[in-house]
């Protein structure tokens, strides 16, 4: 049989604006003569994590492995940077497959939004006022009103950004779980969460939209005066991430716990 094995020597390579990523796609570029995305075995993100989740978003089910290098500030979801020995990294590297998030947003008017989100779907409040919600899992409620600042779904990839901030559980990578984590709550004060299998349908309904409006946020997709929110695992759309042996999402989570 042919080996299928991509060579790794079709690379295209992308940046966000700042200088040291610009930099680094002059040099990456002239050294291993990118080509266009759609004709590369793999596309190399300059940046930070930010500029990772739009390079994602932007090749999502194309099933080209993205392999992100560090040009930004926090680099979570990045490999280190290094101009030299890139074929021979990708060759070695690690392709974990993810699903995002779907969020289907209905606002004060009835109009639909759907958006996709590789970390996390969030509610805020848009005023000075708590945000009062009902929560339901697979079309059970579960809590009947919550009031808070605002409540998010987050990914396994997801679980140690915005989740982690405020006190959101650690999530696997490989687990099949989601983390719906509240955002500063008020009542019921203790509730700290729940994790739900990621084949739950979580609903979130928003009571007094009208004095009490809320935006809901897929990653950095917002769509405001949302009366309800549905939010699912999206299983028939994938992206792909790439990293270097032993320091895959895995690792990384891993060693997020036992920081201090």
């Amino acid at each position: 049989m042919p080996d299928t094995t991509p060579s790794f020597e079709r690379i295209a390579f992308v940046a966000s604006n700042n200088e040291s990523a610009q930099k680094a796609l002059r040099d990456l570029s002239t050294k291993y003569h990118g080509v266009d995305a759609r004709n590369a075995e793999a596309i190399v993100a300059l940046g930070g994590d930010g500029f990772m989740l739009e390079t994602l978003h932007h090749h999502m089910n194309d099933g080209i492995p993205i392999y992100g290098m560090n040009r930004g500030s926090v680099g979570f979801l990045m490999n280190e940077y290094n101009v030299d020995d890139l074929i021979e990294r990708l060759r070695g590297a690690e392709t974990t497959a993810l699903h995002p998030l779907k969020m289907t947003a209905i606002d004060v008017e009835g109009n639909v939004h759907e958006k996709l989100a590789i970390n996390e779907v969030s509610l805020f409040r848009q005023t000075h006022q708590a945000a009062k919600m009902r929560v339901s899992v697979d079309g059970k409620v579960r809590l009947e009103e919550l009031i808070a600042d605002g409540i998010l779904v987050a990914t396994p990839s997801g679980s140690t950004a915005y989740n982690l901030s405020v006190q959101g559980p650690i999530l696997p990578i490989g687990s099949p779980l989601l983390a719906l984590t509240p955002i500063s709550p008020f009542r019921p004060r203790r509730w700290r969460g729940a994790l739900l299998s990621n084949e739950a349908h979580i609903k979130i309904e928003i009571a007094q939209p009208e004095f009490r409006p809320v935006s809901a946020v897929a990653d950095n997709r917002e769509t405001r005066s949302v009366v309800e929110v549905l939010i699912e695992e999206d299983k028939s759309t994938e992206y792909l991430m790439m990293f270097d042996p032993g320091h895959n999402l895995d690792e990384r989570i891993l060693v997020e716990q036992f920081v201090y």
